[in-house]
């Protein structure tokens, strides 16, 4: 992208009566009331219970499997293996890179399993314990394989191959950015500032676990799945055309409530195919719910990048240039969007919210006997948030520069936008200053800096304070940008908006909710452009046997794409209403407004038609302008112009027990821009949760893999979850630059808490540990790694002094 579109966001003017305004969710009723309906409340006449059998191998080759004694037991109606289904199609990848691998992936792996979890058998039977039972009893000759976990160890000479098409396990290559002009940049530097870093792999971990319910009506040969998607589109789509090869409306996708994703359940899993495909075998309804400790082992995982980067500065903390290279573990396969959006997204944000003259990055995506790595809150950018925002800090340190003044000093000017950077994306517009100063204010910084000194100089208290300053791409875009770089998939949205005679409104969108609200901001907005009640409107989503086609919810993209789509088809509805209006006053168009949700002659207040009046005509249409259709329906399909990009300072506060290397959250502040708030209440739920999300890889989780592939951290004993006593009251607020080319002027607000709060939280404790020299400490930092660190640093204080 080189050049920004024109824009078409206009201010909104008026009273504001929804829009903005701290309106409580209308879907929480139902959910803190245990009323709300998941895939695992769902039962049908006649269904049987699926159940898995796993490798506990990471790579074996699959031998004789013996299931009679699992067939003999009552209550079982079948067994399938691989055999039975070699001829469904592979799991599709979405995302197809130059010189991409992508290995067959087999719903139940045919004559090898290559991670812990991969799938070897399935038992179906009447309920979920007797097939649990009966895969006790199956016999799998398994013979054990090689196997690799770590990324550096997939491309070490010997390494075993995970798939033979992948030789030395890459997957795929590529490279980003001007490596001459990044080279020229390090050649004029006065000071070149390196780090070594790993953001190490996360478990999801959805209040939900993933859950499928198959149904297939043989009369008709149509199925119906209902399943915990964030897209459910784009499960039809793909199960549909690439893995059963059946003609896509016969079969219907339903995702009801969904209890979080995290981007987890954006991909295509192998219990859908299996569900499916045993639905129509046995002419049955097939259901399968996860355990939490399949879930561990099934989901798609976050992260697992290690990467080493170079700043070329001037001696004044000028930023030249900017050197990557990251080796992204993909695991054991490509899942839907893996190529692309945890690695090529993650690249093209490397340039943060600096003047960076030229960067050059170069990834490479390796095979190993893990579960699949994809997309997972923030997708990429938390990972070029992390890089960039360490080496920011560590390059303040190492020049005596203040960590808040050496970003100061390089942020893009709001006069500089649009603003291309050197890694391809062109940013829509900001402001960085002032979210900074708002910050380092609400946090009382020189206060905290006076107090960090004091605790060092009685050496009694270890402080640290640490900053993100980031920028986020959200709302992927545009669909032909998209797909030159790979994709098979457009970013557009969908919105329908129905106006029942009676006048109210149904809205059936393709954005999909799993946390963040639709049904609350999507109606604010009907109900402010409509001027109608809330209570009029209801948001139809998740449903493909209802909704025209959408691409989902990911990539915090449902305010900019999908509620730009529902603004658009609001001005075709307001637009045929006026002129419905117009004729039952007998007066030109243009001549009619709509004032406090009643069409009049403008000047002329008193009499005038109501929504209602306009509704019904719309439907009888006995007196109505002779060249409109009746009813009152539309429908847009908006493609956004360009990404959205949020931005904003967070700062977080630590204090370090040098004694137990315990890590304490002290303070947190964030001032975030998304744009004009739709909804403040649910923006800044959703900046707490994302928050608490960051925070939680920097010191509490981590994905820990043996040296033959077994998942150590596979159940909350061994993986630990940020609870409330972990952290604290945070301070929020916001300032408010317009993305120019949405006509809602927002940027997405989903996923920043998340991007941001990491690396704050990293750099805080990294500037805690600067009084024991240690300037850089891997992630998470728990208190068995912060403790080690610490006596490591004072031993070789002890030495250095000795000599």
């Amino acid at each position: 992208m080189t050049k920004l579109p024109d824009s078409n966001y206009v201010a909104p003017t008026g009273p504001q009566k929804f829009m903005g305004k701290p309106i409580k969710r209308v879907e929480d009723p139902r959910f803190i009331t245990g009323a709300g309906s998941y895939t695992d409340d769902i039962n049908v006449h006649g269904q049987l219970h699926a159940a898995m059998l796993r490798s506990p191998y990471a790579h074996a080759k699959i031998g004789k499997i013996d299931a009679s004694a699992a067939l003999a037991l009552p209550g079982v109606h079948a067994v399938l293996t691989g055999e039975d289904m070699k001829e469904v199609g592979s799991i599709p990848t979405g995302w197809l890179l130059p010189g991409l691998v992508v290995p067959h992936h087999a719903a139940i792996a045919h004559t090898e399993v290559n991670y812990v979890g991969d799938i070897v058998a399935v038992v179906i039977a009447d309920t979920r314990a007797i097939a649990e039972d009966a895969v006790a009893l199956i016999d799998v000759d398994l013979s054990p394989l090689g196997s690799t976990s770590l990324g550096s160890q997939a491309l070490a000479e010997g390494a075993t191959l995970v798939h033979d098409e992948a030789p030395g396990n890459v997957a795929f290559k590529w490279e980003i950015g001007d490596a001459a002009a990044t080279e020229e940049g390090f050649a004029k530097a006065d000071r070149v500032v390196s780090l070594k870093l790993r953001n190490h792999r996360l478990v999801p971990n959805a209040i939900e676990p993933r859950a499928s319910l198959s149904e297939y009506r043989a009369a008709s040969d149509e199925y119906t799945l209902h399943t915990t998607s964030q897209n459910p589109h784009i499960h039809r789509l793909l199960l549909a055309a690439f893995v059963l090869g059946i003609p896509e409306q016969k079969l219907r996708v339903i995702s009801p409530d969904v209890g979080g994703g995290f981007g987890s359940k954006i991909f295509q899993y192998a219990e859908e195919v299996i569900v499916l495909f045993a639905s129509k075998k046995l002419r049955r309804p097939i259901k399968w719910a996860a355990r939490r400790s399949e879930a561990f082992v099934t989901d798609a995982q976050g992260r697992d990048h290690e990467s080493e980067a170079e700043i070329a500065l001037k001696a004044d903390g000028t930023f030249l240039a900017l050197r990557v290279k990251t080796l992204a573990n993909m695991g054991a396969y490509l899942t839907t969007f893996a190529p692309a959006v945890p690695t090529y997204l993650y690249g093209t944000l490397l340039n943060g919210v600096y003047k960076f003259p030229a960067i050059h990055a170069h990834v490479t995506g390796v095979f190993t006997n893990t579960v699949p790595v994809d997309a997972y809150r923030g997708a990429g950018r938390p990972e070029a948030t992390y890089l960039v925002e360490r080496i920011v800090s560590k390059a303040a340190q190492e020049l005596g520069l203040d960590p808040s003044e050496i970003r100061r000093k390089n942020f893009i000017q709001p006069e500089e936008f649009p603003y291309q950077t050197p890694v391809a994306l062109v940013y829509d517009s900001g402001n960085y200053e002032p979210a900074l100063d708002k910050a380092l204010g609400m946090a009382n910084y020189q206060e905290l800096l006076k107090e960090q000194a004091a605790g060092r100089a009685s050496g009694k208290k270890y402080m640290g304070i640490g900053f993100s300053t980031y920028v986020e791409a959200c709302g992927l875009a545009p669909s032909a940008l998209v797909g030159q770089l790979g994709a098979q998939a457009g970013q557009w949205e969908s919105s329908v908006v129905r106006v029942m005679p009676t006048g109210k409104v149904e809205v059936l969108t393709g954005s999909h909710s799993h946390g963040q609200g639709h049904e609350t901001t999507f109606a604010q907005l009907v109900a402010e452009e409509l001027q109608i009640p809330m209570e009029d409107v209801t948001i139809v989503h998740g449903d493909t046997g209802k909704m025209p086609f959408g691409w989902g919810t990911y990539g915090s993209r449902s305010a900019a794409v999908g509620g730009s789509a529902l603004k658009m088809a609001l001005g075709k509805i307001k637009a045929k209403a006026t002129k419905i209006a117009a004729h039952l006053l007998e007066a030109a168009p243009e001549d009619v407004e709509q004032v406090d949700g009643t069409f009049r002659v403008k000047g002329v207040p008193e009499g005038g038609k109501s929504f209602f009046d306009v509704a019904l005509m719309a439907h009888l249409a006995h007196n109505f302008p002779a060249d409109t259709e009746p009813g009152l329906e539309e429908q847009y399909m908006y493609d956004p112009k360009n990404f959205v990009y949020p931005f904003g300072t967070h700062i977080a506060v630590v204090e370090v027990d040098a004694d137990t290397g315990k890590v304490k959250l002290r303070q947190y502040v964030a001032v975030d821009d998304c744009g004009p708030l739709m909804n403040p209440l649910i923006v800044e739920g959703q900046v707490h949760g994302g928050i608490a999300q960051g925070f939680g890889q920097a010191v509490l989780e981590e994905t820990v893999y043996d040296e033959d592939g077994n998942l150590l951290s596979g159940n909350f004993m061994e993986y630990a979850m940020p609870r409330a006593e972990d952290m604290v009251q945070i301070q929020v607020d916001h300032t408010v630059t317009p993305s120019p080319h949405n006509p809602l002027g927002v940027k997405g607000i989903g996923e920043s808490g998340t991007i941001s709060s990491t690396a704050a939280v990293a750099n805080a404790v990294v500037n805690a540990l600067e009084a024991f020299g240690i300037n850089h400490l891997d992630m998470p930092y728990t208190p068995e790694k912060v403790w080690q660190a610490i006596q490591a640093a004072r031993k070789d204080m002890l030495q250095a002094a000795d000599d």
